[in-house]
């Protein structure tokens, strides 16, 4: 059978930037093992397959693969997934739709879609999960998984942290823009302390000086809070990823919850993939209401690479 496939730089709005991602668009009759070994062929970081939504009220049911593993939900493969599927839309002629509902492992995934002058851009995902953090992690060992001396820790705002709003990751503050970009993955390090609850990827990042006073260039609305990130995954067959919403999305879930005076809504600019030659902007937002329960959402632009077709 011949199945489709369309590849896409996601949270990026110029081609050969952001994160790669594979979308197979005619995934239904695959197995388990037939999926994880087309994910192993394309060697992005994650590959997206679309099969039929079991729920007719939802838009698709989307599984997620790494090179080595199904995840439950992922960011980036989201976006780029309502994107295609979108552009997929209006070359049919189908009439235009301004949202998507995924089914995944992690629960459903809402999607709504970015429009400018008409035309689909990119989308924003709403996370399927509150956020939950789990274990605490020694500074000293968070520190061995990035290279980096516990100096280079941030620790005044939170300890680094397993924390999760549907895939979890360790994520670790650190001070300096100069010690993101001396971060590097020690895979001796990452096999001693993970998976630990889950995560088996370290989120590095850094709050931008004054970063509350920058405007919503780019996309977002009002003044944004600017974070620098980098996202190691060596044991997923991924030393550094371009671009990662569903860290994003727990790391400013976790941001806005430690801010206990903080209500409404807040936006999020996260610099990505700089470091590595891809540079990717993900465009978050946390709305938190009254009982301080928070929705987060991350979304970004998008930009169609490759298309074609595979026989299996």
């Amino acid at each position: 059978m011949e199945r489709r496939y369309v590849t896409t730089d996601v949270f990026t709005n110029q081609l050969f930037g952001g994160n790669p991602l594979a979308t197979v668009l005619d995934a239904a009759g695959l197995s388990s093992a037939q999926m994880q070994a087309i994910a192993r062929e394309f060697n992005y970081s994650e590959t997206s397959f679309v099969l039929p939504a079991q729920d007719p009220a939802h838009t698709a049911q989307v599984r997620i693969f790494t090179p080595r593993v199904e995840v439950p939900f992922a960011g980036h493969p989201n976006v780029g997934t309502a994107f295609v599927l979108a552009q997929q839309q209006r070359r049919q002629g189908l009439t235009d739709v301004e949202r998507f509902v995924f089914e995944e492992a992690a629960g459903l995934v809402p999607m709504t879609l970015l429009r400018e002058r008409g035309a689909v851009v990119g989308a924003e995902l709403r996370a399927p999960e509150a956020l939950t953090r789990r274990s605490v992690v020694a500074p000293a060992a968070a520190a061995a998984c990035l290279s980096l001396p516990v100096s280079d820790l941030a620790l005044a705002r939170h300890a680094p942290q397993v924390v999760s709003v549907g895939l979890p990751f360790l994520v670790v503050e650190l001070n300096s823009r100069a010690a993101l970009g001396r971060a590097r993955p020690d895979l001796a390090a990452h096999e001693s302390l993970l998976p630990l609850d889950g995560a088996d990827c370290v989120f590095a990042y850094v709050r931008a000086p004054d970063s509350a006073a920058h405007g919503g260039a780019d996309g977002a609305d009002g003044a944004a809070t600017v974070l620098h990130a980098r996202m190691f995954a060596p044991l997923d067959g991924v030393p550094e990823d371009p671009a990662t919403g569903s860290a994003t999305a727990a790391t400013i879930a976790l941001l806005s919850a430690l801010d206990d005076a903080a209500r409404g809504e807040r936006h999020w600019r996260v610099h990505q993939g700089v470091d590595m030659g891809r540079p990717s902007l993900l465009l978050g937002r946390t709305v938190r209401d009254t009982a301080g329960a928070n929705a987060v959402h991350v979304g970004g632009h998008c930009v169609a690479v490759f298309a074609g077709s595979f026989e299996l």
